[in-house]
């Protein structure tokens, strides 16, 4: 058995590969000593005891001590060095010079905004000020372009002529302009096309209004420049929210998804087509909480939305406004959390149809951009902000509260922050968890202070919102929150996990898997700071790459996966592996999980765009609903485990609980034991061989049972493990004294375990069975086997589900719980 007990393993962290931004950062450093999640906050004059806090998860890789914690009062300048995040980590401290420096920045910047602007949550309302808005008085139009000469107001209104709508320049370079109303109604109609028409060194350029909440293009034309459109629509064509927004889970259970490529046609769907039929299928399959891609306006429809033209415009490809406000409101009806993947990190090259429109040579401090080098990522071919200046802020904090605002977002997932973080954007950078790599001349202290106050401002008027990082470099305390000396997100991606995966399926034969390594990679983070676990998201699905799914299963097994033919080998790993795979990376990976659209049935296609390359296809950009969907077809088996894994964590809470403990890593027989929460995971990875009476350790005593079994039929599975047989504990050496323990664990069961299966087992509350009272078996889970045909619109027919029936159709069998004679106590 392998066993680590250093928190700084031999085990070299396997290096993520970054698909789309091509970066080549390590994964996150070695899980420190800290106290789990526990909210500390800034040192102030007043103090009160100290208590003990409790010790997140634990395992061979990492040991959680307990962390002493000062409840004080908020931030202020005489704090900043006395940061708890240095009793959280002392590393820390010796890094004091660059947090005091980046926290009184923060500090300066955000009283500069409240002496200036009043307060944050006021600076950020700037799409109320810039943009086109109209009141009782008129149309108000505002634009910064400090390097103007002169700007007029043109569009459809006026016949593309400037000369009546002159705009005036105060002293901090706005333009502005006020239009009566003509007879009454706006002088600008609703849904007309507009621009902004600057002169600059002679010269007159037109560029679509920065602030513009709608953009479309002519598809008739190809390469068409997209049209700035003012979207004012009367009150009768307002969609109005109906549903409030969900409480904030404990642990979320992400569904990313990209609305475009969301249909079964060749085409691009819309946020209503989404909304109807897609969304049952997400709520049907009991995740908390979906992510949508490609939201803000992008010209090229193969950057997969991360090449952002106009910031606060709605995809027009997809439809109106409106329309994605109905989406959001349908998912709130549903339960469903919806987050927005923004990019914050770089803007579009265009110059057409984009903000880098707006730059025409001129010095930083007159641009959304830096000049020269800086103001380049040379891998994404795109513009980098300039986020120490006074408008960038009020642009980039405005534009998260607008989508907040306006479209009822519940949070965000803020794209490329590795790219913000340094000024090397993590280019030909390899990461290895040494903290001067974090705190160095390298950090962008700008961009760290931009997302210290958009954190705090998403944090102050939502409290509940769900904000999370995409950083592979591991920097501590990114989610920590801001005035404990942190960044302030509340999650980051294990973006290192998917990359395991990938290289053990490509590389290695199933003899070769490491269970030391497996666990190291699921394992390997920093437990004070919460991660979202995913085996593959839209990075692995990408063109010129496979998702799991495709890696396990060759075109011949696809060709097979039918149920009106036996099962090849090839068609039992696959299906087997990918359960093993989403399983183990959910149940040990983080503190929430993600799954990319399709992905939780074995999706057989990568995806690629529609591009020159493929002469505009839309073949692979789309998802095959039918394969799940066909009764006689194997896909299902998947996308059912997918719903029972989800229902698991619904019923047990095993994500959000801070007790983790890996107690046993067999090489030999390719098996991981492990308890999260009150569950007790057995993997069998073993290619062929069944261990009957195979012993795992546990911290109660008592009678265990199957709550969820990988290889029960209704997953496509054997049947082999026995649902109906209790398994009790025995009690493992000497109370108290781990080392005289069976793997560390003071009690230990003895289970069945077939080859390439998972199985978690509950602890029974034999008090509650005897009277009676409370929840007994895991048969209270809801879900159910049969397949999702045909979603409906309704908040009603995806909550009604059989709660007789599974795919056999006989009465009272619920999801997983066929018995087997065969089973060891």
């Amino acid at each position: 058995m392998l066993c680590i007990t250093s928190p700084f393993s031999s085990l070299a962290p396997l290096q993520p590969t970054r698909r789309r931004h091509a970066l080549s950062d390590r994964a996150a450093p070695p899980g420190i000593a800290g106290g789990g999640n526990v909210r500390l906050s800034v040192l102030s004059v007043q103090r009160v005891p100290r208590r003990p806090v409790p010790a997140k998860a634990k395992s061979k890789f990492a040991t959680a001590a307990a962390v002493q914690e000062d409840k004080t009062m908020a931030a202020s300048k005489d704090d900043v060095d006395h940061l708890p995040i240095y009793k959280l980590d002392p590393k820390l401290e010796k890094f004091k010079d660059h947090f005091s420096y980046r926290m009184k920045r923060y500090l300066d910047q955000k009283c500069a905004i409240e002496k200036n602007e009043g307060c944050l949550e006021e600076f950020s309302k700037g799409y109320l000020k810039f943009g086109i808005n109209t009141n009782k008085d008129g149309t108000v139009y505002r634009e910064w372009a400090p390097a103007a000469q002169e700007a007029q107001l043109i569009g459809d209104f006026n016949d593309w002529n400037g000369a009546n709508h002159q705009m005036e320049k105060d002293k901090f370079g706005v333009w502005s302009i006020k239009i009566d109303h003509v007879k009454g109604k706006p002088a600008i109609p609703h849904n007309s096309r507009v621009k902004f028409r600057f002169r600059h060194g002679g010269v007159w350029v037109d560029r679509i209004p920065a602030w513009i909440r709608y953009a479309t293009v002519d598809a008739s034309k190809f390469g068409a420049p997209y049209d700035g459109v003012h979207w004012n629509p009367p009150a009768s064509e307002r969609y109005m929210f109906k549903h409030p927004r969900p409480s904030k889970p404990d642990a979320p259970c992400i569904y990313e998804a990209h609305v475009g490529m969301s249909g079964e046609k060749p085409a691009v769907s819309t946020y209503r087509e989404f909304a109807d039929n897609v969304l049952p299928r997400i709520r049907a399959n009991n995740y908390n909480t979906v992510q949508l891609m490609a939201v803000m306006e992008h010209s090229y429809y193969a950057s997969f939305g991360y090449h952002v033209t106009n910031f606060f415009a709605v995809s027009s490809r997809s439809g109106t406004p409106e329309d994605l406000k109905y989406l959001v409101d349908k998912a709130h009806s549903l339960g469903l959390r919806v987050l927005m993947d923004v990019v914050h990190s770089h803007a579009s090259n265009n110059v057409t149809d984009g903000l880098n429109g707006y730059d025409v040579g001129q010095s930083t401090q007159e641009s959304y951009f830096h000049t020269g080098d800086r103001g380049y990522h040379k891998l994404w071919d795109s513009r980098l902000f300039n986020y120490a200046n006074w408008e960038v802020l009020r642009f980039l904090l405005s534009n998260l509260r607008y989508w907040m605002d306006e479209f009822m977002f519940d949070g965000f997932r803020f794209d490329g922050v590795t790219s913000m973080l340094y000024h090397h954007h993590g280019i030909n950078v390899g990461f290895t968890g040494n903290y001067k790599e974090y705190f160095s001349l390298d950090t962008d202290v700008d961009a760290v202070v931009y997302m210290m106050l958009a954190n705090h401002l998403m944090h102050s008027i939502l409290p509940e919102a769900t904000v999370v990082a995409e950083d592979v470099s591991g920097m501590p305390v990114l989610c920590r929150p801001v005035d404990e000396g942190g960044v302030g997100f509340d999650y980051r991606l294990a973006m290192a996990i998917p990359d395991r995966w990938i290289d053990y399926l490509k590389n290695k034969e199933d003899s070769e898997w490491s269970m030391g390594e497996i666990a190291h990679t699921l394992t390997n983070r920093r437990y004070t700071e919460k991660c979202v676990a995913y085996a593959e998201s839209h990075d692995q699905s990408i063109v010129g790459d496979k998702t799991i799914a495709f890696l396990l299963m060759d075109k011949e097994m696809y060709t097979g996966m039918s149920d009106l033919q036996p099962a090849s080998p090839t068609i039992d790993r696959g299906i087997a592996l990918q359960k093993m795979i989403h399983f183990i990376t959910m149940a040990l990976g983080g503190d929430g999980y993600l799954n990319f659209m399709g992905n939780e049935f074995g999706h057989p296609e990568w995806i690629d765009f529609p591009r020159e390359g493929n002469n505009w296809s839309y073949d692979k950009c789309r998802r095959q609903w039918s394969l799940v969907d066909t009764d006689h077809l194997r896909y299902k088996y998947m996308n059912v485990f997918d719903q029972a894994m989800n229902a698991l964590d619904e019923e047990f809470s095993f994500l959000s609980s801070p007790k983790q403990i890996v107690s046993d890593m067999n090489e030999e027989k390719k098996v991981i034991v492990f308890e999260r929460g009150d569950l007790v995971f057995v993997f069998n990875f073993h290619p062929k061989k069944t261990y009957d009476g195979y012993k795992v350790g546990c911290d109660l005593p008592g009678k265990y049972r199957v709550a969820l079994d990988s290889d029960a039929f209704v997953f496509g599975g054997h049947g082999r493990v026995g649902h109906d047989v209790d398994h009790f504990t025995s009690p493992e050496g000497v109370p108290g004294v781990p080392e005289t323990n069976f793997n560390n664990r003071p009690n230990s069961f003895k289970v069945l375990s077939p080859p390439r299966t998972c199985v978690a087992y509950y602890r029974v509350d034999e008090e509650a069975e005897t009277t009676g009272a409370g929840k007994t078996s895991p048969e209270i889970i809801d879900v159910y086997a049969t397949p999702l045909k045909t979603p409906t619109a309704t908040t009603e027919a995806c909550e009604e589900r059989e709660s007789t029936k599974d795919v056999s159709g006989k009465k009272g069998r619920k999801l997983g719980r066929q018995s087997s004679d065969k089973s060891t106590k």
